[in-house]
């Protein structure tokens, strides 16, 4: 599973390369959204994909009972998908007005507006 994981995130992040490359700024932050998603399956690739139950304790146990998964890369990987989503909703907004100034979504365009 994780060989065909590998190539996954191989195709997102070429994929997000190829996005951010565009001309239009939308396809711009659509390429973001892949390699932030990317990122964070490469993460979670490479942290061991194990199965087990979640990483809680019992109460009156020293340690939790079983086969568990690993805290800290669930945890990374929740911090960034929060940090991306930030992110995201700025390009949007920022998008948004650039959009209703410069009436395009061509980058070449956006460059030649200075006044």
């Amino acid at each position: 599973m994780e060989p065909l994981m590998a190539v996954l995130v191989g195709i997102m992040f070429a994929a997000a390369i190829y996005m951010m490359l565009r001309r239009s700024i939308v396809k711009l932050v659509i390429g973001l959204i892949l390699l932030s998603n990317a990122a964070n399956l490469l993460f979670f690739t490479a942290a061991g994909m194990t199965r087990g139950a979640p990483p809680l304790i019992p109460e009156g146990a020293d340690g939790p009972v079983g086969t568990v998964g690993d805290p800290l890369p669930m945890a990374l990987i929740l911090t960034a998908i929060v940090i991306a989503f930030g992110v995201l909703a700025f390009a949007l907004v920022l998008i948004n007005k650039a959009y209703q100034v410069v009436q395009a979504d061509d980058l070449d365009q956006m460059k030649d507006t200075d006044t």
